[in-house]
């Protein structure tokens, strides 16, 4: 099933128990309930894998995910036997977002045909497997919790003709229907880049139309799958504003990969002149041994530098800090407030912590 709100998804085997598979170890490939072949987390093991350079600073102390929010929002999950991207992407903000009753729903599967080098999403090839419910799933489920705002994304689906565009403009239609005074959030593949593709998504309905950047130019292809590319999801963001005017667009970028400040003024530069409006910008950390290493602790005094900058280059928002994800706070993005962070308050540490 998908990933949150009663839509089928392609899950790794469960924990074992008698008779049972093992679960996959991280690194390892497993066959999913389809048949397919995928890699758990999403890069294969790897005898060169190291611990952790970089001891992480105070600053990057999430909250424990507990408390009764968060146990229903799970309970919804396991009953349905949905999966989203809060505990694929092993984000750190789980604990608050569950708390706070919202999640981010993940279309088309579990398994990505794409393995970038960031990202804990299990990567393999469905082969064309989808499910023809889900959109209709996905609209109940926003109904049932009577979600405000809601954030779709997916996993990438090379294997499909059109990338999967067709499947979420129908999710979001259906959301729609159900949900006239729902927003709409899709944080898509780049559809490799395919601009008819692009219009069906942003024709279907949606408020905010989102295609993560991630890194700078120079790092793309270290940090990146080669399918993916700086200048092709810029393309993919500038069209979607040109093709509808009136749909917010919104990106991502993760900071500690190795980028220059320098790097990051022109990445934000390269954005603005593609009337980019809503960037997010937070801190990488390292997912699993097997991905790529952190290779500084951005401060919270710089990310609310960041901030500044973006702002002065007339972007709508920018919402900055350490813990931030792309989805992060997503309904309060307009709030002109750094969607209520105030990264003074976070527990202080001497720049370039170890």
């Amino acid at each position: 099933m998908s990933e949150f709100k009663g839509i089928p998804i392609a899950q790794e085997p469960r924990p074992a128990g008698i008779g049972e598979p093992r679960r996959a170890r991280s690194g390892e490939k497993y066959t999913t309930p389809q048949g397919y072949t995928a890699i758990k987390d999403g890069i294969k093991s790897q005898a060169t894998a190291t611990a952790a350079a970089l001891r992480k600073p105070p600053w990057l102390r999430a909250p424990m995910a507990s408390g009764a929010e968060f146990a229903a929002v799970k309970a919804i999950v396991r009953e349905h036997r949905l999966s989203t991207v809060c505990e694929e992407a092993k984000c750190p903000n789980i604990g608050e977002c569950w708390n706070a009753g919202t999640a981010t729903i993940m279309l088309m599967g579990a398994v990505c045909t794409r393995a970038c080098r960031f990202c804990a999403v299990d990567t393999g090839n469905p082969r064309g497997w989808l499910d023809p419910e889900e959109p209709e799933n996905v609209a109940r489920s926003v109904e049932l919790m009577g979600l405000k705002y809601v954030v779709l994304t997916s996993v990438n689906r090379d294997d499909l003709p059109d990338g999967g565009a067709a499947h979420y403009a129908a999710a979001i239609r259906a959301i729609k229907r159900r949900n006239p005074g729902t927003a709409v959030e899709a944080l898509t593949p780049d559809f490799e880049g395919v601009l008819e593709d692009v219009r069906t998504v942003v024709d279907s309905g949606l408020d905010v139309f989102a295609q993560n950047v991630e890194t700078v130019r120079r790092l793309t292809h270290p940090v990146r799958d080669p399918r993916a590319g700086y200048a092709q999801t810029i393309g993919v963001l500038a069209h979607a504003k040109q093709h509808l005017p009136a749909v917010l667009t919104k990106t991502s970028l993760m900071l500690g990969l190795g980028e220059t400040e320098q790097e990051i003024r022109d990445t934000m530069a390269d954005l603005r002149a593609a009337a980019v409006d809503i960037l997010t910008l937070g801190q990488y950390l390292r997912p699993t041994p097997n991905h790529l290493n952190v290779e500084r602790f951005v401060t919270p005094d710089e990310f609310d530098r960041y901030r500044e900058w973006a702002l002065s280059m007339g972007f709508l928002e920018c919402v900055s800090g350490p813990l931030v994800r792309s989805s992060y706070r997503a309904e309060q993005a307009l709030a002109r407030n750094n969607a209520g962070l105030d990264n003074s308050r976070l527990p202080a540490a001497a720049a370039g912590a170890r």
